[in-house]
Order: C-alpha cells, then sequence, then structure tokens
C-alpha cells in the first residue's frame, strides 16, 4: 500500500493512506484545487515542485497557517481577504 505525506493542521508531514484533495506552496504558503491553472503552469516550469505540499482538506490547510488561491478558489480567498481587513 502506497503512503502519501500530507501536510496536518500542526504544519508537519504525516502519512497517509489517500493522497491530498488540495495542493499548496511552501514559500508562499497558499493552497489550492489540484487543477489549479497557476499551479499547473509553475510545475510545468519546474520550479514549483520543490515547494510543493499536500493537504487532506481545507481545513488542515487553513489550520497549517496556508491561505486560499485567488485564482481557483475566488470565493474562499474573497471571505478569507475580507477576515484579514475586519
Amino acid at each position: 500500500m502506497r503512503t502519501y505525506a500530507l501536510i496536518g493542521p500542526d504544519g508537519r508531514p504525516h502519512p497517509s493512506p489517500t493522497p491530498g484533495a488540495l495542493g499548496g506552496h511552501r514559500r508562499t504558503k497558499t493552497y489550492g484545487r489540484l487543477d489549479c491553472p497557476t499551479a499547473l503552469r509553475w510545475v510545468a516550469k519546474g520550479r514549483y515542485v520543490q515547494h510543493r505540499v499536500f493537504f487532506a482538506d481545507e481545513d488542515a490547510a487553513i489550520a497549517a497557517g496556508y491561505r486560499p488561491c485567488a485564482r481557483c478558489l475566488p470565493e474562499a480567498y474573497g471571505e478569507w481577504r475580507a477576515a484579514r481587513h475586519r
């Protein structure tokens, strides 16, 4: 059985029997869908892969200190941004 390393709410990698539902970037502390056009463009250029992380769900990504991607998760990004300006 294959094991995947997912970032947990504590920000540390944890083994998981299932792959992550969301991808993130360790340096920019953003997360988004695995089919995000922006992330896929950076992956294709080879600059993104070494900093890529994965999350089981949105709650884990937020708890680990990541913010939603403005491109592929515009509603979540809008909520995140509004909450920061309160």
